[in-house]
């Protein structure tokens, strides 16, 4: 492995990692840079299985071993290594998972790819809360949907909170960004997706009721916490559906209800 041990943070090889906990630079120079982090052996392994490249890994001492293990295949990406006072320093938390990785991010699929041979996919609008998109992607690959769209103005899946929060599973599951709704509804007709909004509405269809007859390619559109979907997402849907509530709960949280609705409308071999 190509080794440094870390003496200076000013060090061009770590600007990757610097002020880790400012949400709204890297919002900005992970997506420009074209770069991602993922962080823990086991979210750095689902990356580098899933194809990723890796850029370069940041560890503490005693994960050199895991370091050796993960690039057995790319021992030229450079390993840099740290005391955890000093890696606190450099990231803004403390590194308790003991490993980061700045990985290349993967070229986005066409949309067309991803529903050719779909029969259930999510879509998410204009979720801009990281965990809850992580906590979905989890859900979606756990009770067995095909791939993931997300709108334009979603938060983004391989933010280093979402990737955690999945557990790597963002890693894992096929996603891409849908254009704006006036492209992506007919798009997604031609197809032959079904188009099922999760919604509060005076027209909804219980959840229980739509589970009895479910249509064999599906997209459940899930909203943001609080607007919930909007009227363009709405007016694309071919049916609003609801999640029966009692005393007196409205909603769930959306990734919450996003594993209720896969599973009532899992596909059953």
């Amino acid at each position: 492995m190509q080794i440094t041990r870390i003496t200076d943070l000013s060090s061009a090889g770590l600007a990757d990692y610097s002020r880790l906990t400012d949400v709204a630079l890297r919002r900005v120079l992970e997506p420009a840079g074209g770069l991602y982090i993922a962080e823990s052996p086991k979210v750095i392994a689902r990356a580098l299985n899933a194809g990723h490249r890796p850029r370069s890994l940041l560890i503490q001492e005693q994960w050199m071993a895991d370091a050796e293990r993960l690039l057995v295949d790319w021992p030229d990406v450079p390993v840099y290594v740290g005391e955890p006072g000093v890696l606190e320093q450099l990231t803004g938390y403390n590194l308790h998972r003991g490993a980061l990785a700045a990985m290349h991010r993967p070229a986005l699929e066409p949309v067309e790819a991803l529903l050719t041979n779909a029969r259930r996919i999510v879509i998410l609008e204009d979720i801009v809360d990281h965990t809850n998109v992580g906590a979905i992607f989890r859900s979606v690959a756990g009770l067995g949907a095909d791939a993931v769209l997300i709108t334009p103005r979603c938060a983004d899946p391989l933010y280093r909170r979402s990737v955690r929060v999945s557990m790597g599973t963002v890693l894992q599951v096929p996603w891409t960004r849908l254009p704006e709704w006036s492209v992506a509804t007919p798009l997604l007709h031609a197809a032959g997706f079904h188009l099922a909004a999760l919604a509060l509405a005076d027209n909804a269809v219980s959840l229980d009721m739509f589970a009895e007859a479910v249509p064999e390619r599906l997209a459940i559109i899930l909203g943001a916490e609080g607007d919930g979907l909007s009227q363009h997402a709405l007016a694309a849907a071919d049916t609003v559906v609801t999640i029966p509530m009692l005393h007196g709960v409205d909603s769930l949280n959306v990734a919450s209800a996003s594993a209720v609705a896969l599973y009532a409308l899992r596909v059953r071999s």
